[in-house]
């Protein structure tokens, strides 16, 4: 008897031994692999190898403890991405991304924070997830330790110039009485300026630094306030900010690419080089509660060289949720396809197409089975389907595409498009705060279903939301068919009023107005709270089905007896 309690407990203990690896194989921390909070070493490697051992083993979570890890350049994956809206051919002839933390051909994994700050070198793209599925980012913080744009504060005005106080984290020299803003291994060389006003809390566009402060004489008086020399006639605003970052789109913030379900959830992300968080021909991505803008007590005004969110030709729902967003110099969000230019008609059911804006190329676009539309340029018009058996890359300008069916026999070569309608998501923007950008709140295009509700848009110097669609410029599809704004609250928007000159604005590129045949439909603009600041609530172009009802709207100052609230143009109703 005495024996067989004896096998029965070896056995309990062999099985309970199995259970606890079986779970701790479930979950492994990146300490395991000699990345260590608060060592302040390069721990890429070490993040490399986690990942590594996550994607072999199949493991479910990995955690971080709570700290501080440094990320480098050196040891990092580097790949060649093209990415939708970074760079030209001329402005970053390399497209390899310098890349933190590569999730490649992963399934099922959660990296759990618990708080960490990743915190990043140089100039890196912090986080990206290819051609992987079932991804959940939490609670975790992301972070430059040398953020790319700089930040220059008008402290005092002299007889002979104006001295600025630059941010802690803002790096320079001086070489030959000129300023020079530099970084861990780069140097900011074409700038672009937005200055902050503390008083009104304004966020917009100046060329003082480029053509005044730049080509000055300046002086170091102490670490971190310099004098420049400049013109007598050159009077700024005491206490305003600029922020300087250069033009370059070289890295992005975060990359998520032919990828599927991916989330991030209670995730800060404080500085982002280049383009923001860009999804790219990606199915379902929802992004809760992440906090695009500076650390806190950081005293930083900037958190994104250009867009805090981009998505790109993505699929399936994007879901935007709780949260915020401040310090861009460019969109906050945007959702847009790309329309492709047709130039050449090689049989009567192949096609060839050119990306045509000068920062958007390269990237696969088409994929067999994906229904796509014909969209008449001038019109800006859907005028016929096919579905795309055969795809074939010419180059990273030109794509040749095989139909199952003929071609229009009206298509109009070298200005008629094709819109990829399979990659086209439903949007829900709901319970987010938008302030402190250079230009827009959100913008949108997608055929399908997009909701924008209950947000507060707080003094976007553009327009609060932009539904456009283009063939002309950026070649950002497509035409809108079912938009709900709704419960929102707009603050102070549009102030810039130029080149959008209202909070919300509905304005495709078609050059042709036909009312039978009107870009957009369906918009419903219903239940929000406008605060005017003397421009126009809505303008509006080539709609059918406009609903503007049950809103409020109230002038902070008075609207110009040559102003309208409305301004319904060209077949808007």
């Amino acid at each position: 008897m005495r024996h067989k309690q004896l096998l029965f407990t070896a056995i309990l203990a062999f099985c309970c031994s199995l259970y606890v690896q079986a779970q701790s194989a479930d979950t492994v921390n990146v300490a395991q692999f000699g990345a260590r909070a608060n060592s302040f070493q390069n721990c890429v490697k070490a993040i490399r190898k986690a990942i590594d051992y996550c994607r072999t083993h199949r493991v479910k979570v990995l955690t971080f403890d709570n700290g501080r890890y440094d990320i480098w350049p050196e040891g990092a994956e580097q790949r060649d991405f093209y990415i939708s809206n970074t760079s030209s051919e001329i402005e970053c002839p390399t497209k390899t991304k310098v890349i933190g933390i590569l999730l490649d051909s992963i399934q099922g994994l959660t990296i759990e924070g618990n708080g960490a700050t990743l915190m990043y070198h140089g100039k890196m793209t912090m986080l990206s997830a290819w051609h992987s599925s079932d991804i959940r980012l939490r609670n975790l913080h992301f972070d430059f330790e040398r953020p790319g744009g700089s930040e220059l504060t008008y402290i005092r005005q002299d007889n002979d110039g104006v001295v600025v106080k630059l941010h802690r984290d803002s790096r320079y020299t001086i070489i030959n009485h000129q300023l020079q803003l530099i970084g861990e291994g780069w140097r900011s060389n074409r700038n672009h300026c937005i200055e902050y006003n503390p008083e009104n809390q304004h966020f917009q566009h100046t060329t003082d630094f480029n053509k005044i402060l730049a080509p000055s004489k300046v002086e170091e008086v102490s670490p971190g306030i310099l004098k420049f020399h400049t013109p007598a006639t050159f009077r700024p605003q005491i206490g305003n900010t600029l922020t300087v970052r250069d033009i370059i789109r070289d890295q992005v913030g975060m990359f998520l690419a032919y990828s599927r379900n991916i989330t991030l959830q209670n995730v800060y992300v404080h500085y982002m080089h280049g383009l923001g968080i860009v999804s790219q021909f990606t199915r379902n991505i929802t992004m809760d509660s992440v906090y695009c803008e500076p650390r806190e007590g950081s005293g930083r005004l900037l958190a994104s060289s250009a867009d805090f969110m981009h998505f790109s030709g993505c699929a399936g729902k994007i879901t935007v949720t709780n949260c915020r967003y401040a310090g861009a110099q460019d969109d906050c969000i945007n959702v847009h396809g790309t329309n492709l230019r047709i130039i050449r008609k090689l049989d009567n059911r192949t096609l060839e197409l050119r990306f045509m804006h000068p920062q958007t190329y390269g990237f696969d676009a088409f994929f067999p089975g994906d229904t796509v539309a014909f969209i008449r340029s001038a019109r800006m018009i859907r005028y016929g389907q096919c579905t795309v058996k055969a795809t074939k890359v010419l180059n990273p300008r030109t794509i040749e595409l095989v139909l199952d069916r003929d071609i229009p026999a009206d298509v109009e070569l070298n200005h008629d498009c094709i819109e990829n309608l399979t990659w086209t998501p439903e949007v829900e923007i709901r319970n987010n705060f938008f302030s402190r950008t250079s230009t827009r709140g959100i913008l949108v295009t997608t055929p399908r279903k997009a909701v924008i509700a209950n947000n507060t848009f707080m003094k976007t110097a553009m327009s609060g939301i932009l539904i456009e669609s283009d063939a002309e410029g950026w070649f950002e599809s497509g035409p809108v068919t079912d938009v709900l704004i709704a419960g929102n609250t707009f603050i102070d928007c549009a102030f810039n009023a130029y080149p959008e000159p209202a909070t919300i604005v509905i304005n495709p590129s078609n050059k042709i107005i036909d009312p039978k045949f009107p870009v957009h439909k369906n918009i419903r603009i219903i239940g929000n709270t406008f605060s005017q600041s003397g421009n126009p609530v809505l303008y509006a172009k080539s709609v059918s089905g406009l609903k503007f009802k049950n809103n409020t709207i109230n002038w902070l100052t008075p609207l110009p007896k040559n102003k309208k609230e409305i301004i319904l143009m060209e077949k808007s109703n």
